[in-house]
């Protein structure tokens, strides 16, 4: 079994090349499970409905997010338009699990590939420089205790690598892939940990390069060179799909590899 996981949306700049490439790639690939990062999917900050539905239409099965989930207020009315229980496109994008409870949402999803696999996908937040969250490594302990599925992927929306590192080895042998987003720069440690978890500290960015992590190179250079603050607008040159390709046996959710992916125009 295949799983492509697509590295954080920045911009109109990502939503053009992953459009361009995540076909011919889910093709080569024979992808059966497809998970996007799309917190920073319009416009940098956030992602809306509609590109939510376009995501979908592009082949994604499961959405997740992070810290700029609540940036578009219109998602919160997505969130509450579907039960729980439900399988429709609103129910399949994520935020954080371990944010305070009873916030619009959900950060976990249970599904089924068309080929009858069954399959988790859960969204986490980390505390290290981070802000609202809640202990990740307790949070994800409860989620497992309540899913069957044994394909189990889990985007852990963090900054700092020592946290993400220390939660692909507790969960090795528990979950298929620990798969890093937020920092927007792709790491070259992907592996099977000895358990077979597939691990990548972070996918990267599906965004524009010519930037600061996304933004116009200009605006940030001008915030660290004097300190004045200012509004800060997404770049869109030299854009690049990052992604992460994690293979897996079925029937166990063991990985058996995992592969870096990046493609320019």
């Amino acid at each position: 079994m295949n799983i492509l996981f697509v590295g954080d949306i920045f911009g109109s700049a990502g939503r053009r090349i992953v459009r361009e490439h995540i076909g011919h790639v889910c093709e080569a690939h024979q992808v059966d499970l497809v998970i996007i990062n799309a917190e920073n999917a319009a416009g940098g900050f956030g992602v809306t409905p509609q590109i939510a539905d376009d995501l979908f239409d592009l082949g994604a099965d499961v959405l997740t997010t992070g810290n700029h989930v609540w940036d578009k207020r219109e998602l919160l009315d997505y969130f509450n338009s579907v039960p729980a229980e439900s399988q429709d496109r609103p129910r399949r994008v994520l935020r954080p699990a371990n944010l305070a409870p009873g916030l619009p949402g959900y950060g976990y999803f249970e599904g089924t590939t068309r080929s009858g696999v069954d399959y988790a996908v859960l969204n986490l937040m980390g505390r290290v420089f981070m802000t609202g969250t809640n202990d990740p490594f307790h949070a994800v302990n409860d989620l497992l205790a309540g899913i069957k599925a044994k394909v189990i992927v889990l985007d852990f929306h963090g900054e700092a690598t020592s946290e993400k590192v220390a939660m692909g080895w507790h969960l090795d042998g528990r979950v298929t892939a620990v798969l890093g987003t937020h920092t927007h720069i792709p790491t070259a440690d992907e592996r099977v940990l000895p358990g077979g978890t597939a691990y990548q500290t972070d996918v990267g960015m599906s965004g524009p390069y010519d930037s600061v992590i996304g933004v116009e190179k200009d605006l940030v250079l001008h915030k660290f060179l004097t300190g004045m603050p200012g509004k800060f607008e997404a770049a869109k040159g030299n854009p690049k799909m990052c992604a992460t390709l994690v293979t897996c046996d079925p029937a166990t959710g063991r990985a058996s590899a995992i592969q870096r992916i990046m493609l320019g125009e």
